[in-house]
């Protein structure tokens, strides 16, 4: 397993992957004091190089490989997240209908709130049926700078 820490406009990303791909991605606090790496380790260059991009605001989507560990059912969970469009949000309802079985959203919400790789596979952009910004585990601030972010990509953001 290898591991990189980079700086990002919302605190520094860990990133640890192998030759599998990447399997977390998460924001951690600088107190942690947890250093930041001189070199990218071969599993997660193009994480670093498609994070610095997308923070940039040049690129929409990702491809490098993923390997995220969970049951079955997050894995649906997290397969349904990365059809969201970047810019767009979708309530925990509607998420809960695209998977199936719409008695499920506790389950949704908490497999989406388990979800290892941070903004690539894009739990930010699941909100309330009401519009609110419920939920996030790098704090809600980062979830609204992160929707702020991408609408202002694209202009505007739609709920669906």
């Amino acid at each position: 397993m290898t591991t990189t820490v980079f700086e990002s406009p919302l605190g520094y990303v860990r990133i640890r992957g192998d030759e599998a791909g990447v399997s977390s991605i998460s924001c951690i606090d600088v107190s942690t004091n947890e250093p930041v790496s001189d070199s990218v380790a071969a599993p997660v260059d193009q994480a670093v190089i498609q994070l610095k991009e997308y923070f940039a605001r040049t690129r929409q989507t990702f491809d490098f490989p993923i390997n995220p560990q969970g049951t079955p059912f997050q894995q649906r969970v997290w397969q349904a997240l990365l059809e969201v469009p970047y810019g767009t949000s979708q309530s925990y309802l509607t998420l809960t209908r695209r998977i199936g079985d719409e008695k499920a959203i506790r389950a949704v919400a908490a497999a989406n709130g388990k979800n290892p790789l941070w903004i690539v596979v894009p739990c930010h952009r699941i909100i309330g049926s009401d519009g609110s910004l419920t939920g996030y585990a790098g704090g809600l601030w980062r979830k609204k700078w992160l929707l702020d972010h991408e609408r202002g990509e694209s202009g505007q953001l739609s709920l669906f």
